[in-house]
């Protein structure tokens, strides 16, 4: 059996220090930390290393909302695609700066706006 993308970057230790480094990028992004006003962050990154050992194959179990439940109430607020852009960006930027190579990045089939969280 193949090592999953979770291994192959480098497991939990390259989760946590992405999911760091990728809020940090989030909120320093004015256009879209507003979105985290009165979030407690902590719970959020704590939330975001779930899903992102989850999504990268990893031995954890995903039992939170799917994106388009959890981001409803963000879409009522005026979340859209360029946001999702936003978020988009600061997700790759921060694991290139990991020294993720470019076949793994591209190797997750991430959201894409032809399915934004921003339509039903």
């Amino acid at each position: 059996m193949s090592e999953s993308l979770f291994e192959r970057i480098g497991g939990q230790a390259a989760i946590e220090a992405a999911v760091d480094i990728f809020y940090g990028k989030v909120m320093a992004d004015d256009t879209i930390s507003k979105f985290f006003a009165g979030v407690d962050m902590n719970k959020q990154r704590g939330k975001q290393k779930i899903f992102l050992a989850f999504a990268f194959g990893g031995p954890v179990k995903y039992d939170g909302k799917d994106m388009r439940q959890a981001h409803k109430h963000l879409v009522e607020q005026g979340l859209n695609d360029s946001h999702f852009d936003a978020v988009a960006g600061h997700l790759q930027a921060t694991l290139e700066e990991l020294n993720v190579p470019a076949d793994l990045i591209g190797e997750r089939s991430w959201p894409s706006r032809a399915r934004p969280v921003t339509t039903s």
